[in-house]
């Protein structure tokens, strides 16, 4: 069985001036939503035997700050094909995970993330997958499991939903409406 645990990054900012997309930092609020994540990671139990992210700044400091909440560093492998990537390129990496790890983080943006989870969960799966159709917020988390034993053998609707935790399910203050 593999379990592959899906990140998006939190917040960012624009009212920074930076000359890049690329580059855009994180805001506030998004500091405290992925600290909040990673407190409710690290409660939960939840283990990745391998991270593997985008190399913008705005994922870099997502995983900075869960890592505070998490209490242990997480070290990611930089994959710049997660960089606003579609599912299918998306796929494409979960796929090249390492068959030694059994539980694997990946960590990027949206749409691609969202897609991809509409991609791997069949349509009869009512319930999580609703909510994740209806919006993937910024650091949000979604967790799939699919049994299989190597990861180049994931396939479409074959995934297993667990888990969907939006970080205004942990803290109201983090909703779309809040400071």
């Amino acid at each position: 069985m593999k379990t592959l645990t899906l990140l998006r990054h939190a917040k960012s900012g624009w009212d920074d001036p930076v000359q890049r997309d690329f580059d855009r930092p994180l805001n506030g609020k998004g500091k405290r939503a992925a600290q909040t994540v990673g407190k409710h990671l690290r409660r939960e139990g939840v283990e990745f035997d391998h991270v593997v992210a985008s190399p913008a700044l705005r994922v870099q400091q997502t995983l900075e700050d869960v890592a505070v909440g998490y209490g242990r560093t997480l070290a990611p492998v930089w994959d710049r094909r997660i960089y606003l990537a579609s599912a299918a390129t998306l796929l494409d990496v979960a796929r090249d995970l390492p068959d030694g790890a059994a539980t694997a983080l990946l960590v990027g943006h949206n749409p691609g993330l969202e897609d991809l989870v509409l991609l791997l969960v069949p349509d009869a799966e009512p319930g999580l997958r609703d909510a994740v159709e209806e919006k993937y917020p910024t650091a949000s988390v979604a967790q799939l499991r699919f049994e299989v034993d190597r990861w180049r053998d994931l396939a479409e609707g074959a995934a297993t939903l667990v888990r969907f935790v939006r970080p205004r399910d942990l803290d109201a203050s983090l909703g779309p409406d809040a400071g």
